[in-house]
């Protein structure tokens, strides 16, 4: 398993550990559906069953971006996922309803509502540095371009986004007034 794969199935399964304790008032259940091409063509990772405050059933797609770079005090918005291919990145063409944000290092999640935070961007892209990396696959790699976005300003500029913070096996609120990533 490759480093950037261990990250990724560290923050789903965190992401499930979040959704199936901090909301267990509401989750029926979690479903992974990272590997089921029916949901990896529209960039969805999990399905959340819930029962709302009207006592309907609803289920909320999302789509996690696992991060181990906190300290940097940056989203990294993936444009491109594959250059070689000409791949979009997830982030602009995920029809999950959120995108979690989930920096594995130190426990934050930030929790973006897909239909603030993608007009958003796709308005306010050129604000912001843009960046490559290079992903391993096996012995190969690809290059992955993105916007390295301050999340500040985020915070500051999109409405109703969520912050949580994992200590131990315990989530809890973080206000969006304070920033501190560094934990």
């Amino acid at each position: 398993m490759s480093y950037t794969t261990g990250v990724a199935q560290q923050a789903a399964a965190d992401v499930t550990h979040f959704l199936q304790t901090f909301w267990r008032e509401y989750t029926v259940a979690v479903h992974n559906v990272e590997d089921d091409p029916a949901y990896q063509v529209h960039d969805v990772d999990l399905l959340w069953a819930i029962v709302d405050g009207h006592g309907r059933l609803r289920t909320l797609s999302i789509e996690i971006k696992g991060d181990r770079y906190h300290q940097t005090g940056n989203f990294f918005f993936e444009t491109i996922s594959n250059l070689g291919k000409g791949s979009p990145g997830c982030f602009l063409y995920t029809k999950a309803a959120w995108l979690f944000y989930y920096f594995v290092g130190n426990g934050r999640l930030y929790c973006l509502p897909t239909s603030q935070i993608q007009p958003w961007f796709h308005e306010n892209s050129d604000r912001f540095q843009e960046r490559q990396t290079s992903t391993p696959v096996g012995t190969d790699s690809y290059i992955t371009v993105g916007r390295l976005v301050p999340i500040q300003t985020v915070l500051e500029e999109v409405p109703g986004v969520l912050q949580y913070q994992r200590d131990g096996s315990q989530w809890s609120v973080v206000s969006n007034q304070s920033l501190n990533t560094a934990h």
